[in-house]
């Protein structure tokens, strides 16, 4: 088995010369490797939760350092860490209930039942939160003690209870690490099938004789676009070339090669044609937690001019695209800048770039920003591979999995039909803040999330 530090250098590597392309590749890597982390680390008898947090967050930290844009990265990292979380919290509840029950078993009588000890919810509870932490004085006051939570049953029988209660913990720890990796093969397979998941909506949104906008290349689009031909829609699609790096091209050459109605138009001419377009539908680098986008630079653009045309504009975005931070958070690095050289010939402009002045300074600047951010207001649905939901009714959370929650005013996720002609209707700034501090509560008011934070 390959040395798991060469692994995580390896992809640190990649990260750092930005090797990977796309969110959805950089997220199944980025499970892949945690997966080969936790397989690897060697867990104690006690706190085995502890110790696989502490090894995914030493490798998770170095990940998103190597490429902070990338916020795929942090996502899948901190969905690993809500796993660990939810898998040891129960197994932990698992294993308390099964005492309770032997504990208090029909088949005895009344005077067995006294001598057995029955476990509250607090000896529970502080159980559980010992396998999150690491032990303080005030977890070994609350924890169970042994003799309480497993009767002893004769001094002279001591030797062969304590090999059980090795053989129990050992159990518990391959089990432990079991259910985690199953679970994360689970995410590795989400992530994989993610396009798929999402191109499946394509026939409740697009209908026929419409005629859609998009701007770059985006797989998920192409895939939601076809699926759509594939179930005998007829459109029509305005591809905006995406420059400076002109990814619309390729976009336009595969919609061309699957048989749909194409044409290729730049990206100056989006607002004189958006008044022809029924339907924007475009991809995402990443969702933040107030529903605003980081997308391809130019989408923005796109944005404005579909809201002055009150033409709907869709994201398409997979739920590890989903992210728990907001724009302003001091972790998110929004844009980097890409090189020069795809704007201009440096051999025609090098008189420019001299640094001609006394002072030293060139005197041309070139700025290529790589994404763009569309506010939460101008985005009028998000198609994800959980459904398609009205951003007004989102609230974002990382309660199970980290993944979307949608809640409208009676409770229900809200269809894109049903809804979409409300948005322009819906005052400014209705989102609300999440609080990261507690447990999901009434589902119909609001989310209370632990949202796993590094």
């Amino acid at each position: 088995m390959p040395d798991t530090q060469a692994l995580v250098n390896d992809f640190i590597s990649k990260l750092k010369k930005r090797k990977i392309e796309g969110s959805q590749a950089t997220a199944k890597q980025t499970a892949e490797l945690l997966r080969s982390v936790i397989s690897q680390t060697r867990v104690p008898y006690t706190n085995q939760a502890a110790a696989l947090i502490q090894s995914v967050k030493a490798v998770g930290e170095r990940l998103i350092a190597a490429n902070p844009v990338e916020l795929a990265v942090g996502n899948v990292v901190r969905r690993v860490l809500h796993i660990i979380r939810e898998e040891d919290l129960s197994l932990t509840t698992a294993a308390m209930a099964g005492l309770n029950l032997s504990a208090v078993s029909d088949d005895e009588d009344d005077a067995d039942r006294d001598n057995q000890p029955v476990l509250s919810a607090a000896a529970i509870a502080a159980a559980s939160r010992s396998t999150l932490r690491p032990p303080s004085l005030q977890t070994l006051l609350e924890d169970v003690p042994d003799s309480a939570a497993i009767p002893h049953t004769s001094s002279s029988g001591g030797d062969s209870e304590g090999k059980s209660k090795s053989a129990d913990k050992s159990s518990r720890s391959r089990k432990l690490k079991h259910d985690v990796i199953e679970a994360v093969n689970e995410l590795i397979q989400d992530i994989s099938t993610c396009h798929e998941q999402i191109a499946e909506q394509a026939v409740e949104h697009i209908h026929q004789n419409e005629v859609i906008l998009t701007l770059g290349s985006s797989r998920t689009v192409l895939e939601f676009l076809c699926a759509a031909k594939e179930k005998k829609r007829s459109f029509r699609v305005f591809v905006s070339e995406g420059a400076p790096r002109y990814q619309g091209h390729l976009l336009a050459k595969e919609l061309v090669t699957r048989g749909l109605q194409t044409t290729l138009i730049t990206d100056s001419a989006v607002f004189a044609m958006i008044s022809r377009v029924n339907m924007v539908i475009v991809g995402a680098h990443a969702v933040m937690a107030n529903g605003g986008v980081i997308a391809p630079v130019g989408l923005n653009m796109v944005a404005l001019a579909a809201q002055k045309h009150a033409v709907p504009f869709v994201v398409l975005a997979g739920s590890h695209k989903l992210c728990p931070l907001y724009p302003h958070h001091p972790e998110v690095l929004l844009n980097e800048l890409r090189s020069p050289s795809e704007l201009l010939d440096f051999g025609e402009f090098s008189d420019c770039l001299d640094f001609g002045s006394g002072i030293g300074a060139p005197l041309l600047h070139v700025v290529n920003p790589t994404f763009d951010y569309v506010q939460p207001k101008l985005v009028s649905l998000f198609i994800t591979d959980t459904g398609g939901h009205n951003p007004s009714y989102i609230y974002f959370g990382e309660l199970s999995l980290q993944r979307l929650f949608v809640v409208s005013a009676r409770g229900e996720g809200m269809s894109f039909k049903s809804e979409i002609m409300r948005t322009n209707c819906i005052a400014e700034g209705n989102f609300v803040g999440i609080n990261f501090f507690g447990k999901l509560e009434d589902r119909k008011s609001r989310f209370f999330c632990d949202c796993g934070e590094m």
